[in-house]
């Protein structure tokens, strides 16, 4: 009797012992339970992120920055990077030189083999359509862009994509893409997409397009060196010519002004000749040898052979004129006498 009494408070102690330990392991549970629901009920977005939350199968986008809430075990949260992404095409950027260089290879508009290197910059725009619209739209897009390169680089000559006409490919390839994405329409953008490197496949053939861009810089030189060359004598050959017309000019004035004249004095002889024909002949004769005597020199040979120079005849020249002038104007009273009487 005694043994059995002393067993029962044993057993009642352990059956609270084994109470305690299942509260608090029930505690612990909730509490863990809590803190995952916790946890689960909200997330964070960053400034480069943006959110799909899915409810029931229904994805929607979240764009805001910050804290958001959610329901847990029901909602879920895909999160999706929109900062800007790249990738190469015709060359590794892991160091592996193989790789991609099919993709490089290209051929021109005028059957020229050349290896042409480019990068593409991209964006995701819509997160919901970047991650069910498609698989991989990164792969989407590159395929893309390879068309477009090479349907592109096949419109240009060889010469064009060495040197001059880089800017247009890129343009062109650009534009093409976007057109493309826009009908595609799977969440990304083309931001950027440049050439990195053009160079012909062989290196002979490379040596021999450098000797041709050598050769149309110093063309680009002489013609330079000719322009500035031109703008320097420009200027002067436009004074000299405007000095050479205004010479002209004067001398037209000069040679029209003494026209003039010359018409003017001979109009006024003509209409004194119309007046009195005869004296006016006289007149002009003895005007004449009053500009010839001057310069006459007078030479007198004797009878025994000997010559006398008379000089100067500034004597003879008077009284001949003296004698013209009183002639002529006996001669005009004369004229005018008659004149009258008739």
């Amino acid at each position: 009797m005694f043994n059995t009494r002393r067993q029962k408070p044993e057993n009642a102690a352990n059956e609270k012992n084994k109470d305690k330990i299942i509260t608090a392991a029930k505690i612990i549970v909730v509490a863990i339970v809590a803190l995952i629901i916790v946890n689960s009920s909200y997330y964070t977005i960053q400034e480069e992120e943006q959110a799909v939350v899915c409810t029931f199968g229904e994805p929607k986008a979240v764009t805001t920055p910050g804290l958001h809430f959610k329901i847990p075990f029901i909602q879920t949260v895909t999160k999706v990077n929109t900062t800007i992404k790249g990738f190469s095409i015709g060359y590794s950027t892991e160091g592996d030189e193989n790789e991609g260089s099919d993709d490089a290879m290209m051929i021109t508009s005028d059957y020229n083999f050349i290896h042409v290197d480019f990068y593409a910059e991209y964006r995701v725009t819509d997160p919901v359509k970047a991650l069910y619209a498609s698989e991989n739209p990164e792969e989407i897009l590159k395929n893309i862009a390879q068309n477009c390169i090479r349907t592109t680089i096949g419109s240009y000559s060889v010469d064009s994509v060495l040197t001059t006409g880089k800017n247009e490919i890129q343009a062109n390839i650009k534009q093409m893409i976007l057109e493309k994405l826009e009908e595609y329409d799977i969440g990304i953008q083309l931001v950027n997409i440049t050439i990195q490197d053009a160079e012909p496949p062989t290196e002979e053939v490379s040596n021999a397009f450098k000797e041709v861009e050598t050769a149309k810089q110093g063309k680009e030189t002489a013609v330079n060196n000719a322009n500035k060359y031109r703008n320097e004598q420009i200027p002067n050959a436009e004074a000299e010519s405007d000095k050479i017309i205004q010479d002209a000019e004067a001398t037209k004035q000069e040679r029209i002004n003494e026209a003039n004249g010359q018409v003017a004095r001979f109009n006024s002889m003509y209409e004194e000749y119309i007046k009195y024909p005869e004296v006016t002949k006289k007149r002009m004769f003895y005007e004449a040898m009053e500009d010839v005597l001057p310069g006459v020199k007078v030479i007198i040979e004797s009878s025994d052979g000997s010559t006398n120079t008379i000089l100067p005849l500034d004597s003879f020249v008077s009284e001949n004129s003296s004698s013209i002038n009183d002639t002529t104007s006996n001669a005009a009273v004369e004229e005018e006498q008659t004149e009258e009487e008739e």
